[in-house]
């Protein structure tokens, strides 16, 4: 016989409110609730029609990526199944487009809600450009991130583009450049790397797009390889982090400010009470010109020229045993 829950919101029973939420959160799973709930109107509109892969944790057990719905899933949570290349299968992904599937989401223990970059009802256009800053280890990292960011801005200034800035969450700042439906994923995936490409020739001490972790020396990490099938951290989910941070919109002219432990689920909702940041900041699409996108087509894909590398390196030690 299941047990009672704690308490009802909007038809989804909520249970075990008061266990704590995970290791170093200081907060409880109904700490988690009530701050998604609270910015219900903020977080869905960033993950209404996209595939959404949530970071569960489980008291006593480590956090895992739940991307394939449960057989538990309730009827009311709308699904899109999309095949993946990589485990050759079908896979079923939630979409949260209500207060209803994130409340059901909230009671799962999720706490991370990552998004695809494409909305499921045209998965062959990507809906804005990603720019992921990874900053070495160390005390200083968040700051060498928002030096890097600036960069980006730059960057963009020159191509007559505009981006909006978030806290990652956790150390590092995330850039979106919201596009039209006009460029198809390998196309944006080109303009990405040219963004990048120009960031780093503007200041290369500080940044580098270079993919093998080894080889950055300390560099922020311009990560351009947001394309596709690939997901981000949506704006104001929590992430699974010592003090519970939320990943939060910031202005470009407070980024030099702000420290991402000033935003978490404790704070976070009375900050946005009365307007949404997100949505103020996120300029319209943007088209993305021929010329920048061939620009983008001669910079090898960070991955693909990563793989070689590591391929001529093995055949260079084999060589030399």
């Amino acid at each position: 016989m299941a047990s009672k829950p704690d308490e009802t919101r909007d038809g989804v029973d909520l249970t075990n409110l008061d266990q704590p939420l995970f290791n170093g959160a200081d907060a409880t799973k109904r700490d988690l609730v009530d701050y998604l709930d609270a910015v219900n109107e903020r977080i869905l509109p960033g993950l209404q029609d996209r595939a959404l892969s949530v970071i569960r944790v489980r008291p006593g057990q480590e956090p895992f990526m739940q991307k394939n719905v449960p057989k538990y899933t309730p009827d009311f949570v709308q699904t899109v199944k999309v095949w993946a290349e990589a485990s050759k299968r079908e896979v079923s992904y939630a979409l949260c487009n209500d207060r209803r599937t994130l409340l059901w989401f909230a009671n799962q223990r999720a706490v991370e809600y990552h998004v695809s970059l494409t909305r499921a009802e045209n998965r062959e256009h990507v809906t804005h450009l990603v720019l992921d800053l990874d900053p070495p280890e160390g005390s200083s990292a968040f700051s060498l991130a928002v030096k890097a960011a600036h960069l980006i801005r730059e960057a963009l200034t020159e191509l007559d583009l505009k981006g909006a800035v978030k806290t990652s969450g956790a150390k590092g700042v995330h850039v979106i450049v919201p596009i039209d439906d006009k460029a198809t994923i390998e196309e944006a995936a080109a303009v990405t790397r040219a963004i990048a490409a120009r960031a780093e020739r503007i200041d290369p001490v500080l940044a580098t797009t270079e993919f093998v972790k080894e080889n950055r020396h300390g560099k922020v990490f311009l990560d351009s390889t947001r394309a596709g099938g690939a997901t981000i951290v949506a704006a104001y989910s929590p992430r699974i982090r010592p003090g519970a941070p939320v990943s939060f919109p910031v202005g470009w002219d407070d980024l030099d400010r702000v420290s991402p432990r000033d935003f978490t689920i404790r704070n976070a909702a009375q900050l946005v009470a009365d307007h949404d940041p997100w949505a103020e900041q996120l300029p319209a699409p943007q088209h993305l010109s021929a010329d920048l996108i061939e620009e983008g087509r001669a910079i090898p894909v960070a991955r693909v020229a990563a793989m070689h590398e590591g391929k001529r390196r093995a055949a260079r030690a084999r060589k030399a045993e």
